[in-house]
């Protein structure tokens, strides 16, 4: 399949298909979306919103939740204020998210199952990783957005003059309810 998209790749090159998505690195409505991975969300999310090119920048993650003040997306946040002049922060959780009710237990048979050996495994632990905690899931969608949006506004690094509201859309039709 990525041979596929490889040559596809070399074909859009070609044809200058590029051309009509140019932009700048700033997005033109200072938004910055922290968003699920979730397949469903890839163009509904920037179509619900009439979102083209440029407009925003949108991150992405298993949930679309802040799991630590410290980790790449609250990296990629402050980068999105002070780099590039993101004044409003949306955090979009969605309906039949496949991280509620994830279970770490469940993860790492899977894993094991999969050839990763429990030396491995124990290494981590060994190492302080808490894996229970960095591979549980969230129970409630709502409250995962209004925790993530707490962390943002909270962070000690973050300008208080920054916009963060959150948000659940629906996977089927688009719709955005806030919380």
């Amino acid at each position: 399949m990525i041979e596929e998209m490889l040559r596809y790749n070399r074909e859009f090159v070609a044809r200058k298909g590029y051309e009509e998505f140019r932009t700048s690195k700033y997005p033109d409505k200072k938004i910055a979306i922290v968003t699920c991975m979730d397949t469903r969300l890839t163009t509904l999310l920037p179509a619900a919103l009439g979102l083209k090119n440029g407009d925003v920048k949108i991150i992405k993650n298993a949930g679309g939740t802040i799991t630590n003040p410290f980790d790449s997306t609250m990296r990629s946040l402050l980068v999105a204020v002070y780099e590039l002049g993101v004044e409003e922060i949306m955090v979009i959780g969605h309906t039949g998210c496949g991280v509620q009710g994830m279970d770490a237990g469940e993860m790492l048979h899977l894993m094991r199952e999969r050839g990763v050996p429990q030396e491995h495994i124990d290494l981590m632990r060994h190492c302080g990783i808490d894996l229970d905690s960095w591979l549980h899931g969230f129970d409630d969608t709502d409250s995962a957005v209004r925790e993530t949006v707490d962390l943002v506004t909270r962070h000690p690094l973050m300008p208080t003059d920054i916009t963060v509201r959150g948000y659940v859309m629906d996977s089927l039709t688009g719709e955005l309810r806030p919380l």
